[in-house]
């Protein structure tokens, strides 16, 4: 095992870039070079074999974000034919993380009017109501299987896989008991990781011991929040308590980052260690908040970021260095030895989610 991992440099192989970029570079951006790139990533996530869980959520997320840029049929026709088929074999049991499954089935339900895509996301929703495992003020406890393996623990990545999930559909209902746990979450989520003097999110909350652990800035911790702070702003306005809470989190947390960008335009998989690899999924993450919050001056962040996202996906649509499945682990040192050699569910998805908002926002701004 290598002592220090360095992120490949794509295919050019350079050292990183000088450049200096400006917000009017966001605008030089080809709108026929992002479509095709999506069109890349949506196939090649295809051909993956992944199974009801979360990576596979976040990947089809990202796949359901492509659906609704591009209305292009072969997406949500590989989306009903896979869940079809798990649906003949049988579901697994619910849990925190697998929530996140809920996300594209209301893209299909939106796509098909097919029923049974729309209540098998109650039933997520209702599960996450009545049945999840909880600590603390109702906060839902990180579960990624039957067990309780991380008791009274709140991870970041819960907002993506389950509070943003209820927040979606409680908006669909007008149901304020979904609305108002949604927030919830997104309200403790932010009291335990949201450290008050950096504005940076640590990887998880042990509740039974109060600590978070190892105390670290985990890059795709925070990618989680930023991410998913940036769309619930879009499902409520300054009307809820809630937005302003989140708006003040999300807007502290963006200026902490962009702060902390590489000279390749992306994030070190722990944010404030430059000499941890730079990490794509929680890259196209950040990025992906970033377009979404709208700071006109964070333009020039979002142009560097997409070159250097760019060159970390490969030909066949893989994005690249995007490390495995991550624990909290004991040292900063550890966190720098986790393996990102294999294509992942949450890198595809997360750099979908980013190059989609990007599109939006160029079809948004220069009529293109």
């Amino acid at each position: 095992m290598e002592k220090n991992q360095k992120t490949q440099v794509g295919k050019t192989g350079k050292e990183p870039s000088k450049k200096t970029f400006s917000a009017n570079d966001i605008f030089k951006i080809e709108k026929e070079q992002l479509i095709s790139t999506i069109d890349k990533v949506v196939r090649r996530t295809m051909q993956m074999d992944m199974d009801w869980n979360w990576p596979c959520g976040v990947a089809f997320y990202g796949i359901s974000r492509a659906y609704g840029l591009t209305g292009n049929k072969d997406y949500i026709d590989f989306l009903v034919d896979w869940v079809d088929e798990y649906l003949e074999i049988g579901l697994p049991k619910f849990m925190v993380n697998a929530v996140s499954m809920g996300h594209v089935l209301i893209t299909m339900y939106d796509a098909t009017k097919d029923e049974k895509y729309w209540k098998i996301a109650l039933d997520k929703a209702e599960y996450l109501r009545s049945e999840a495992v909880r600590f603390a003020d109702g906060v839902f406890q990180h579960t990624v299987s039957s067990k309780n393996d991380f008791p009274e623990q709140a991870w970041a990545d819960t907002l993506f896989m389950a509070a943003y999930f209820l927040l979606r559909v409680g908006k669909r209902l007008n149901r304020k008991d979904y609305i108002d746990d949604a927030l919830n979450q997104y309200y403790w989520h932010e009291e335990y990781l949201q450290d008050n003097k950096t504005n940076l999110y640590y990887h998880a909350w042990d509740n039974v011991n109060k600590t978070h652990m190892s105390s670290i800035y985990w890059a795709r911790a925070n990618a989680w929040a930023a991410y998913t702070m940036a769309r619930a702003l879009t499902y409520i306005n300054y009307m809820y308590p809630m937005f302003m809470r989140i708006d003040g989190s999300l807007r502290d947390q963006l200026s902490a980052l962009v702060r902390l960008q590489s000279e390749n335009g992306l994030w070190h998989t722990v944010v404030d260690d430059p000499e941890s690899y730079e990490e794509i999924s929680a890259s196209a993450g950040i990025a992906a908040a970033l377009v979404l919050y709208g700071n006109p001056l964070h333009r020039k962040y979002i142009a560097k970021a997409y070159e250097g996202i760019m060159k970390n996906i490969s030909e066949d649509g893989t994005v690249l260095n995007v490390s495995a499945g991550t624990a909290v682990m004991a040292t900063k040192e550890d966190y720098r030895q986790v393996p990102k050699k294999r294509i992942q569910g949450w890198g595809q998805g997360l750099a979908l989610a980013f190059l989609c908002a990007l599109a939006d926002f160029l079809d948004k701004n220069t009529g293109k």
